[in-house]
């Protein structure tokens, strides 16, 4: 670079910090070279909305794509890593400043170099919605990888949060690095753009019935709905957290195509999906919880027992245990069997009139009622309020019958026992959910989508009733797929013509559900995906969380601050916005 070109970049370089101070900004740095911007368009700022709306605005001054650069974080807490916030606004403006100063706060006080990326809208005219954007973003990465021994992070720890429009330029940035969105201006080109790891909020414009910039006008489904081609999913294509509501106009099925995506290319990702919410930023704290689990912040603490966190009974009045079945009535009894009975969990102090039933997995070759798939769920509901029931079904499998039949049979009876005793114990027999992991998992995704299908034949009086529930947990449900009906999944449920297993008859009493499964779980988590998927289209509203590199089992021993921690809090959650539990 000659004499007169470093000077002139130097200057460049001192207005912007003359004009940085603004807000909480540390640094305001230009992204280009006031000659060198690619496809430069009049009518393009580049500048906070805030900022943009003030009377004195002066366009003019404002036409250069910068970052802003935040204090360094505390010392004491810093990590090494880098945080780059990527407002949405449809390509339009960049509309999300409080959204930036949450990001920002949370960021800095975990350890992060924060940067907020100010890039060029509205959107530009004769190419992409998004060309000028990437191009700002391709440099921006540059920049702050080019910044990170002057700021004191890692050039390999550099990542995004982002949200709508801005989400669309991350997933560019972190699927799409070795396609040039410019040509080279200068050394800072030499450096590599790609991110290394990307916390994605509503994604839009991802899905080809959006990618024009419009939201998903056949709501991301359809055989001529596909992924955007401007992903190229790369091989630096990095770790991603997707999260999107599951009523937002621009499809969460974007996100769930870009989850399935990654998973098919072995890069460890989370999807968090919420029910009835629409076009937003949800479950920051989960994003955090990715960035912990897959080692940004540092070494994982120790992983904890569930069943020592989870350990006394204090919040519990009384048991109350009985036979599922009356004597000489059960259905296809086989002597190598188990005999079924439930146990009713009553809390000392009663909150709800809803009711929880619980079992565990076990292949369908045995079932544990007092494991850790079921005592500290059936303890925290206790301690909330909530009446549990517990069920040990039958196993082993039955002879000449598929793995789950008497078991499903046992579900059912469960059911109408709990709705014909309910309201004698003062509880509500129309506020009822089942929550089963792995084998009960599947177990669990039968009561739910096949209620109206009879599992046997009536025996008394209690058959009578119906056996429909009004909402079902799934915690990593086995055998969901075509690819894995009798184990684990072949190809870890990833190729597109795997289908869902044929006995879930998603019925007209199909009620909404909760799922959590670890994304490496060799049960996979695209089963719950699909089904997730399955029940949107038939409008129904479930919530949905995959733990990055988490196997099977991901809850029985956990790191404090990890989402396989904290997931009986996203139970809680749930049955709180299902308004079965008070909010508190």
């Amino acid at each position: 670079m000659d004499a007169k070109v470093e000077l002139k970049r130097v200057m460049f370089l001192l207005v912007g910090l003359l004009c940085a101070f603004y807000g909480n900004a540390q640094e305001r740095q230009p992204i280009w070279p006031a000659d060198k911007m690619p496809d430069a368009q009049s009518h393009q700022i580049a500048s906070m909305l805030d900022e943009a709306e003030k009377a004195d605005f002066d366009a003019d001054k404002h036409r250069i794509a910068y970052l802003e650069w935040y204090e360094k974080p505390d010392p004491a807490i810093a990590n090494k890593a880098c945080m780059v916030l990527i407002s949405g606004g449809a390509y339009n403006s960049c509309c999300d400043m409080n959204l930036i100063e949450l990001w920002k706060k949370t960021f800095s006080d975990l350890g992060f170099q924060c940067v907020n990326l100010v890039y060029r809208t509205p959107r530009p005219i004769g190419i992409p919605i998004y060309q000028t954007a990437w191009e700002d973003g391709q440099r921006a990465i540059r920049l702050v990888r080019s910044e990170a021994g002057k700021h004191g992070f890692d050039p390999e720890k550099i990542g995004v949060i982002s949200m709508s429009a801005g989400s669309h330029l991350a997933l560019m940035l972190a699927t799409s690095s070795s396609v040039p969105a410019y040509e080279a201006i200068d050394q800072f080109d030499t450096i590599p753009c790609h991110i290394n790891y990307a916390i994605v909020n509503a994604p839009a414009y991802v899905t080809t019935d959006g990618e024009a910039g419009i939201p998903a006008w056949l709501q991301g489904y359809g055989p001529d709905v596909r992924l955007s081609a401007c992903f190229r999913f790369d091989d630096k294509t990095c770790p991603m957290s997707l999260h999107h509501g599951g009523m937002d106009e621009y499809s969460p099925n974007g996100s769930t195509l870009v989850y399935h995506k990654l998973r098919s290319m072995n890069i460890p990702a989370e999807l968090h999906l919420y029910p009835n919410k629409g076009h937003g930023a949800y479950g920051l704290e989960r994003g955090v919880e990715f960035l912990r689990q897959i080692g940004i912040m540092g070494p994982l603490d120790q992983e904890v027992d569930i069943m020592t966190r989870y350990a006394g009974d204090e919040d519990r009045k009384e048991v109350v245990k009985q036979n599922v079945w009356p004597d000489g009535k059960m259905p296809n009894a086989q002597e190598h069997q188990l005999l079924p009975y439930i146990e009713w969990h009553f809390p000392k102090v009663l909150k709800t009139k809803a009711i929880q039933i619980i079992y565990s997995g076990g292949s369908y070759e045995g079932n544990d009622p007092n494991g850790f798939e079921v005592a500290p769920a059936r303890r925290l509901l206790n301690k909330l309020g909530m009446t549990v029931v517990t069920l040990r079904y039958r196993t082993p499998r039955p002879k000449g019958l598929s793995k789950h039949i008497t078991a499903w049979e046992d579900l059912q009876r469960t059911i109408r026992l709990v709705r014909s005793q309910a309201a004698t114990y003062g509880l509500d027999p129309d506020q009822i959910g089942i929550m089963g992991s792995s084998a009960g998992g599947h177990l669990t995704l039968m009561g739910v989508t096949s209620s109206r299908h009879n599992s046997y034949l009536p025996i008394d009086e209690i058959d009578k009733l119906p056996c429909d529930v009004q909402w079902g947990i799934g915690i990593y449900p086995a055998y969901v797929l075509s690819d894995g009906f009798d184990g684990p999944n072949t190809n870890k449920g990833n190729d597109e013509n795997v289908t869902l297993a044929p006995e879930f008859s998603f019925d007209l009493s199909t009620a909404p559900m909760l799922f959590i499964h670890g994304d490496a779980d060799v049960y996979s988590a695209m089963g719950s995906v699909k089904v997730w998927e399955k029940m949107r289209s038939m409008g129904i509203q479930s919530e949905l969380h995959t733990l990055a590199l988490r196997n099977h089992c991901f809850q029985s021993k956990a790191s404090p601050g990890t989402g396989s921690y904290t997931w009986l809090d996203r139970i809680v959650d749930f049955l709180k916005e299902q308004k079965k539990l008070d909010h508190e």
